[in-house]
């Protein structure tokens, strides 16, 4: 069976009868950035100020989170709106100098609309190790892939040859652990970068406590493929409006 043929019978069986349920009120593209960033902050994507979402447009441009605010506080008109080049054309913050590795992995990748770069707790262990974390359990292999590892950290990414360094490093993949730094993650929608976002942290804080214990049994590849094959294309059924109805209910002022 085809991954678009298991998806599509996976959200036949769960999701309701259409119209039956709002499981979100209807969010503009900058309240959606804002929860992503939201949602993400609770996951362990909590360095300080530091990391930076872009979300493709359809008229070319990108919404991205200041470089000035927290991801937990961000809110919709906190959102920036940037050109092709990286240049803030609409908001009243300023934005990372390191944007230009988004800027690059946009114009390299076609097929992007989500990039997502940040330290996170426990990814960020494993990337300073030089390490991929193994498949504990079914919720860590809900991308049916592996990340990139890039070995070598030679300085910040706002330089621009090494940021093209990452994006020739991440080349066709869905994600990368940066050594001594910390991850990329790249997806075709909101939904799908959030799913890719939790799991890699969920995946490294899960192998880090199972081989704190001393180790365990991985998941055979075949069942971690299968598994993932099931949910990366569309993500988790629910599982995006639930942790955004979440942060909403938690500060309603995320929409404003």
């Amino acid at each position: 069976m085809m991954n678009d043929e298991l998806n599509h019978d996976l959200l036949a069986r769960y999701i309701p009868r259409p119209g039956r349920y709002a499981l979100l009120p209807e969010l503009t593209a900058h309240q959606r950035v804002a929860l992503l960033c939201r949602v993400l902050y609770r996951e362990g994507y909590n360095d300080h100020i530091a990391g930076h979402v872009t979300v493709k447009q359809d008229d070319g441009t990108y919404l991205a989170n200041p470089w000035e605010l927290t991801w937990g506080e961000v809110t919709a008109s906190d959102i920036l709106r940037l050109d092709q080049t990286g240049k803030v054309i609409e908001g009243e913050w300023n934005i990372t100098p390191a944007i230009n590795l988004h800027m690059d992995l946009h114009a390299a990748r076609h097929d992007v609309e989500v990039v997502i770069h940040n330290h996170p707790r426990w990814a960020g262990v494993w990337s300073a190790a030089g390490r991929i974390p193994p498949v504990y359990d079914q919720t860590s292999a809900l991308v049916d892939s592996d990340p990139v590892l890039y070995d070598e950290y030679r300085g910040t990414v706002e330089d621009t040859v090494l940021g093209r360094a990452v994006v020739t490093a991440l080349g066709a993949q869905k994600w990368a652990m940066l050594a001594n730094h910390g991850v990329l993650v790249v997806a075709n929608g909101i939904r799908q970068a959030h799913l890719r976002a939790i799991t890699l942290e969920w995946r490294s804080r899960l192998a880090w406590h199972v081989e704190a214990l001393g180790g365990g049994a991985p998941l055979p590849a075949h069942v971690a493929l299968a598994t993932g094959e099931r949910t990366d294309a569309n993500g988790f059924p629910f599982l995006w409006e639930a942790m955004a109805r979440e942060e909403i209910r938690r500060d309603p002022t995320v929409l404003e």
